[in-house]
This record gives structure tokens, sequence and C-alpha cells, in this order.
């Protein structure tokens, strides 16, 4: 089975990260922990059952790793931005191969006593201008989201826009994720773009978006 994981923020520090996010949904985050091969570390939101958003930057403190950091994070973004997302898969190798290049390697990761792999494109960049989402399979039967407070946020709309809708439409179909973003026209000159609906208990918000 596949579906929505997480969102990724990526922000010039994890304090600006968190302070940003916690400031737009007036919620806490909670701490998250040190990604050692990618030199990052991150803090974490529950958005309801199984699914999260992660705020996450490189690690002052961790060294540089031997490749591209994930999420484009070897430029980091002047200011927090929603980066991209995740999708779970419970056959990652499989699907990684279905994905094509775009994909990326699927590289194995830890942090504290989690366990996953995920996919990498080989630049660190996100696919497809963070439209296609990384890939990932968590092992055992610990999930990020089961240990995470429930402060009553839940994501209730994922869309994307890309110049290459119609070849992202059919790579998405392959995966079996076509029901889990809704696709926009991108208008002339415009950037791709991803933008998550959250409802909070205040209202509703939406992060990221053609202004991101």
């Amino acid at each position: 089975m596949k579906r929505i994981d997480h969102l990724v923020i990526t922000a010039p520090t994890r304090a600006a990260g968190v302070a940003w996010l916690e400031s737009q949904l007036g919620v806490s985050l909670q701490a998250g922990g040190e990604h050692a091969r990618m030199g990052t570390h991150n803090a974490l939101l529950s958005l309801g059952e199984g699914v999260y958003l992660e705020v996450i930057a490189v690690d002052p403190a961790a060294p540089a790793p031997g490749r591209p950091r994930w999420f484009g994070l070897d430029a980091p973004p002047a200011t927090p931005r929603l980066a991209t997302w995740a999708a779970r898969s419970d056959d990652i190798v499989r699907d990684a191969a279905l994905g094509g290049v775009a994909m990326g390697e699927v590289l194995a990761m830890a942090r504290g006593a989690l366990d996953w792999r995920i996919t990498v494109p080989a630049d660190g960049q996100p696919g497809f201008g963070g439209v296609l989402p990384a890939l990932i399979q968590w092992s055992g039967n610990t999930h990020p989201a089961a240990q995470l407070v429930d402060v009553g946020c839940r994501l209730t709309r994922l869309r994307g826009a890309h110049a290459e809708q119609d070849a992202l439409r059919a790579l998405m179909a392959r995966l079996g994720l076509e029901d889990t973003i809704e696709w926009q026209d991108l208008r002339p000159g415009e950037a791709p773009w991803l933008s998550a609906e959250i409802e909070t208990p205040t209202g509703t918000v939406v992060l990221g978006g053609q202004e991101q």
C-alpha cells in the first residue's frame, strides 16, 4: 500500500523553520533528531494517523556527508519552504525501478531507533521541482507519526503544477499514486510548485504554492 507519508519543509536552520511553521499553524512542533548519513536534523508535527510533517535543515554540528544532501539542502533556502513530500511504499526497490532515474538511489537511513529506506536523486534535488515525491519504506512496525502528539492538524489537500504534467501523471500512475495529488495547470513562465492545505485548530493554512 502506498500513501502520503510526510511533508518536507526545508529551512536555513532548524530553529528558523520551527519558528516559521509554528507561526503559520499556531501549534508547537516536537523535537526530532539527527540524520548522520546526510548531516541534517529535524523537528516534527503530527498530521493525523500515519502522516506527519518535518522541518529539516543542515545540522551545523555534523560533518558534511560524502554525497549531496537530500532535499536540496546543500544550498539551503533563504526562508523556510515546502520543498517536497514523501510517499510510503511497501516495496521500495520495485517502486524505485518503476519510477526510473527521476527517483534516484534507494538509501538506508536511521534516526535514533528508527530505520528506513528512501529514494534520493544523485544530485540531492527533489524530483521534478519537488512535485514528485521521494519514496520511503519504514523498517518494522515503528512509524514517526505514532510517536507524535496529536495537536489537531490534518493534511486535507496536496496540489502540484509542472510543465511536464503529462509525464508526471503517467509516472505517478505507475506508482499507484495518481489519487494523492491534485494537478493544476502551470501558467506561462511559472516555476513548478507544490502546495499543502492543512486544517489547524484555528483554521485552514496553505503552505507552498505559486508564490512560495
